[in-house]
């Protein structure tokens, strides 16, 4: 008899799910970070902040510190202001994808996210930071003037 009735759940869940669609988990997280959770979100960029000319260098010390990571963007912004985190993603061999939701557009531009739940707490940059690149170190007058 118990049987019956599961044969009977899983019958109406497939109906339901016809009526209605899939079931999701937290529709309107995902639907805010471009089809992810916020729990799998290593860093986010508004769309303000993607429409900026230069491309943050957070976003791209996350790409190589998180190699497995894909890129979401938001396809409801024009390609020019997309295209500089696509190439960069195509750079550092990474899977990307242009998302597009008719129905709701959010504020969100980029989302740099792991395929499982990694619970960052700070997932905003608020600025930019310059990231210091190593100069080539100068020889003195000094060290010029005197070879060895």
């Amino acid at each position: 008899m118990e049987l019956i009735c599961l044969e009977r759940k899983t019958v109406e869940d497939v109906l339901q799910q016809g009526i209605y669609g899939p079931l999701e988990t937290k529709p309107e997280e995902r639907r805010k970070y471009l089809g992810t959770l916020r729990e799998r979100i290593i860093v986010a960029l508004t769309k303000s902040q993607v429409a900026e000319t230069k491309i943050y260098p957070q976003v791209e010390q996350f790409m190589k510190e998180y190699p497995k990571a894909h890129l979401l963007l938001n396809g409801n912004m024009a390609y020019e202001e997309l295209s500089k985190y696509v190439k960069l993603a195509s750079k550092n061999k990474m899977e990307h994808k242009i998302v597009t939701n008719k129905e709701h557009d959010t504020d969100i531009g980029l989302v740099l996210a792991m395929s499982v739940a990694i619970d960052k707490e700070d997932i905003f940059i608020s600025q930019k930071v310059q990231i210091p690149e190593k100069l080539p170190e100068k020889k003195s007058l000094f060290a010029k003037l005197f070879k060895r």
